[in-house]
Formats: structure tokens, C-alpha cells, sequence
């Protein structure tokens, strides 16, 4: 049932403590075909004209990103309120060419369940006299005590199928509308960028009107080069509500096929003639590069170099750990999927053991499985072969099968309760809910699996289900052909609450323009729901 989306809950406090991001960020002009360069308001001074971001915050921790036009020294001081009255100060790296000018600071010993407000200053390395306009920011931390409620946000797929910032509509608006709701954090489920999208100055749609995008160099090719991949993140921060909403919500990111180029899988070798590098784990590794200089990921940021993997545990207090998967790393070549005996699967035998072991020790009342992938939707790659999990066949679990089967029973054996799966990737929104008595393997838990996306990209119609595991699709929204603009068809976004007293979980599905379409109360402790 649709009903309105409530009013925001930002106060005027906190709104007011991003004026300094979004005056930096102000100072990127949006063209028909074409933008400014960032401009700064000291000359000579180091400037941050992108934007700030925070991510994969805790009760006590997070880590807090900027870029830099030129080599500086970040610094970041923290404060309990936005006068900055008392400050504690957090020194962060040299920024240089290296990661082009982008640095990441690390934030411990932070104060639980408390908003904190934040500058990141950059300053010249020569002369630390010498500093930028600072750029400020704030974000909650995790609570530490049951009764403070959580609410966060998901969804993914950015600037896809050509589709990229249309300043005639007010580029990406869904950020704003996102923004507005105020969440504890934004989990985005992979497709952050489409490094295999070229984006053309204007698209002419069906019924005659014209789509207009702004356009760069990186953009008007598919990403090869370490520098086309951070110009593909570089792109999404043109938009102002990307950046107002960077400087307000923390995220915590997933990577999946776009990242790097569409369904790809390690060890592929590309007959793609818009490719001269056709060894796919070279471009992946320029890709993992460019995401870990773009995107706030404390596995890709750990302390002593350790790291450099995507999937971890964001833990956000008693009520929630957010279980963040990578179903793209790890997998076998995409195939028909009929394999009577597959332990590689789409999680490598590595992750499906760390993934038991974390589910076990979680002590949260409510476990999100964070997966760039649906599991019982089927996601074709041609003709022959399948991108996800699912296969089509009805029967018993064959191919990547095997290994969520084998996730399932585990759950189920070890009596793990309050798993939920999350995910976006097929450009649609949809709830289904998986229980035994109508699959062919029985041997686990019913559970939801809710889909939301595209947050900026076209529209798709809904994937066929494949009855493994016994899924019903609940509620489906998708569009009846494919490729819809964002002019034609709502962009969509999951809202989750957790009530801090009743532990109840409470699922939104979202429409862009204010319409929450579907609705979905979970019980905690409750099987079979």
C-alpha cells in the first residue's frame, strides 16, 4: 500500500553544519555537454572541491575521505558540535599524485551514539601555514545501547546504460530525496560506477525527448587506464546531491560487475574489440585501486597495509551487523551452472568460511547479508551461461547453487536467526520471500530477500524466478521494457528501520518522488516470517 514519505528529520543544526562542503562544492559547474573545472576560493592554496565522505562507521570508528587539487597534508578535526568549540585533531596523510589526491584518515575512540561534526583542512606540505578553505561534515555513530533505533538506506547501480548527470532534471535527485530522510548510513550494493559505460552527450528518447548529459574525457570510452577508472568515480562527485549527501551520510560500499566492466569474473580474457587490455584481472586490479582511492573501506584502509579485500563486517551496534559480501572476486567463470559439485561457487571457499564463522559469533539481533547478487533471481550472461546464482533449473542445487545451499543449511543447523538479504544489480524493486515448503532443497530457514535499484541508471523489467529455494515474489515493481530513463521510469531505494525497543525491522521499498510502495514488518527471534 502507498503511502507519503514523511517529512525530514535533518534540524536545521545539522543542515546548517554543511554550508562550508557545499560551498566548495558549489564551485563545480554543470554544463549541457560539458563542466567547469573545480574552482577554489584561495588561491594558491590547496583546495577540496570534491567533497568530503565518511564510511564503514562504528560505535567507534570511521574513516573520513577527501581529494585534493594539488599535494597537501590532510587534517581532520572532530567536535561534539558544529561551533567546533573543542576539537580533537586526527592526522591524516601526505596526498600526492600516488592516489591522485585523494586521502583517507582513519577516526578512533569515537563517542557512541553521537553525532559528530567534522573539517578536513589541506594544507601545503611545504608551508603548513598555508591551508584551504576547510570542508566540513557530520555523521552519526553506531549505538552502543539496544534502545537507540537504526534506520539506513540501500540501493546501487550509478550512472548506468548511459544515463549519467541530466542537469535539465536536477542530476542524480534520488540522492537528495535519501538525504532529506536522514539515515544512519547508506549501503550501496555494487555499481557504484559503470566503468563500461560511455556516457554520450545527449540521448534521444522514444517519445522524443532529449536526454542531456554532462560528458568528460574518462567517460567517453570504457575504463582501461588506472587514471579512466578514477575518472569514472570522479564523475558521480560532479553532481551536488552526491556531494551534499557524501557530507552528511556515511556509506558503507560493495563492489560488483561495473566496477570494472560488465559480468566479469577472474581469469576471463575479453573478446570485447572496445578493449586493447583484454586480460580481465589486469583491469580488475587497476579498478580495485581506483575504488580503494575513492571510496572510504576500512579493509582497503587497514591499519599496517592488511586489507585489500572487499568483504567484512560493518558492526552498528547490539542491533545490527551488516555483513558486506563479494560475489564478484572470488567466483568461477560464469557458465550454465549445472556442475554437481562446485566449492569455488560465487563466494570462493575462503569467504563462505569466514561468512560462517562471523555469522556464528554475531551476537546482533539482526544479521544484513549485504549481497551485490539476487539469489533466486536469474541474471543471464548470453545465451548459454548465468551471471548470479540462480540457473532456471527447478530441481536440486547445481553450480554456485551448491555453495548457497550449503550458507543456508549452516544457518538454519546452527539456529542463527535475523538474517536478512539486501541487494540491488537487476535495475528493479522486488521482495521475495524464501521458505522450504515450496523449494527443492528444504534443508533451511525461511528468510526475505528485498531488491532496490537502479539509484541512477535505466530501468529493466523483472528477472524469472527459479524455485531452488522456494522464492515468491511478494511485490515487484519493474518496468515492462528495458533501459527505461530516469525521465521515464522512478528511480528506487530500501529504507530499513529497526525499533530500539520492539527490535522489530521494518522494510521500505521506495519510489523516487516520494512513494513508499511496499512495506514489510520482520519479528526478531522469529523463524519463518
Amino acid at each position: 500500500m502507498s503511502q507519503p514519505v514523511p517529512g525530514s528529520s535533518s534540524s536545521p543544526a545539522r543542515r546548517s553544519v554543511l554550508r562550508g562542503s557545499l560551498a566548495a562544492s558549489a564551485a563545480l559547474t554543470l554544463g549541457g555537454t560539458g563542466l567547469a573545472a573545480p574552482a577554489f576560493a584561495l588561491s594558491g592554496r590547496p583546495g577540496a572541491g570534491w567533497g568530503v565522505q565518511t564510511g564503514d562507521v562504528t560505535a567507534s570508528s570511521g574513516l573520513v575521505w577527501v581529494r585534493s587539487d594539488r599535494p597537501a597534508r590532510m587534517l581532520v578535526e572532530t567536535s561534539a558540535s558544529e561551533s567546533f568549540r573543542r576539537v580533537r585533531r586526527h592526522q591524516g596523510p601526505l596526498i600526492g599524485a600516488g592516489t591522485d589526491f585523494t586521502g583517507t584518515t582513519a577516526l578512533r575512540g569515537l563517542p557512541a551514539g553521537e553525532q559528530i561534526h567534522y573539517r578536513v583542512t589541506l594544507a601545503d606540505p611545504d608551508d603548513p601555514r598555508r591551508t584551504g578553505e576547510p570542508v566540513t561534515g557530520t555523521f552519526r555513530t553506531a549505538p552502543e545501547r539496544r534502545r537507540d533505533g537504526i534506520r539506513f538506506l540501500w540501493s546501487g547501480d550509478i550512472a548506468g546504460q548511459g544515463w549519467g548527470i541530466n542537469p535539465d532534471i536536477g542530476g542524480f535527485r534520488a540522492y537528495e530525496e535519501m538525504r532529506r530522510l536522514d539515515p544512519d548510513f547508506f549501503l550501496c550494493s555494487g555499481d557504484s560506477i559503470y566503468a563500461d559505460g560511455v556516457i554520450q552527450p545527449s540521448v534521444t528518447l522514444p517519445d522524443g525527448r532529449i536526454w542531456r548529459n554532462v560528458t568528460t574525457p574518462e567517460k567517453s570510452k570504457v575504463a582501461e587506464t588506472l587514471d579512466e577508472y578514477r575518472g569514472n568515480f570522479r564523475y558521480n562527485l560532479l553532481d551536488h546531491n552526491v556531494r551534499a549527501f557524501n557530507a552528511q551520510v556515511p556509506s558503507v560500499v560493495q563492489w560488483d560487475d561495473h566496477e570494472v566492466r560488465n559480468n566479469w569474473y577472474p581469469g576471463q580474457i575479453l573478446d570485447d574489440a572496445r578493449y586493447t587490455e583484454k586480460d580481465v584481472d589486469v583491469l580488475a586490479a587497476r579498478a580495485l585501486r581506483a575504488f580503494g582511492e575513492y571510496t572510504p573501506v576500512s579493509t582497503l584502509h587497514a591499519r599496517g597495509g592488511r586489507g585489500s579485500r572487499m568483504h567484512r563486517v560493518v558492526r552498528y551496534g547490539p542491533l545490527l551487523d551488516v555483513f558486506v559480501l563479494d560475489m564478484r572476486s572470488y567466483r568461477n567463470a560464469n557458465s550454465p551452472g549445472r556442475q554437481a559439485d562446485d566449492t569455488t561457487g560465487i563466494l570462493g571457499a575462503e569467504q563462505l568460511a569466514w561468512l560462517k564463522r562471523e555469522l556464528a559469533a554475531s551476537t546482533a539481533v539482526w544479521k544484513v547479508l549485504a549481497a551485490d547478487m539476487p539469489l533466486g533471481l536469474v541474471v543471464p550472461d548470453g545465451s548459454a551461461n548465468f551471471e548470479a546464482i540462480a540457473q532456471g533449473d527447478p530441481g536440486a542445487p547445481l553450480g554456485r547453487e551448491l555453495q548457497i545451499a550449503e550458507l543456508l543449511r549452516f544457518v538454519k543447523h546452527r539456529r542463527i536467526t535475523g538474517t536478512v538479504w539486501l541487494t540491488a544489480d537487476v535495475h528493479y524493486t522486488s521482495a521475495q520471500h524464501y521458505a522450504p515448503e515450496r523449494a527443492a532443497f528444504k534443508d533451511f530457514a525461511p528468510f526475505w530477500e528485498f531488491v532496490s535499484g537502479p539509484l541512477a541508471a535505466g530501468g529493466f523489467p523483472a528477472n524469472a524466478l527459479d524455485a531452488t529455494f522456494g522464492p515468491e515474489r511478494v511485490f515487484v515493481r519493474a518496468p515492462e521494457r528495458a533501459n527505461l530513463s530516469p525521465m521515464e521510469s522512478p528511480q528506487y531505494f530500501g529504507e530499513v528501520v529497526i525499533d530500539g525497543h520492539s527490535g522489530e525491522l521494518t522494510v521500505r521499498l521506495r519510489a523516487e518522488g516520494g512513494t513508499v510502495l511496499f512495506s514489510k514488518v520482520l519479528r526478531p527471534g522469529r523463524v519463518g516470517q
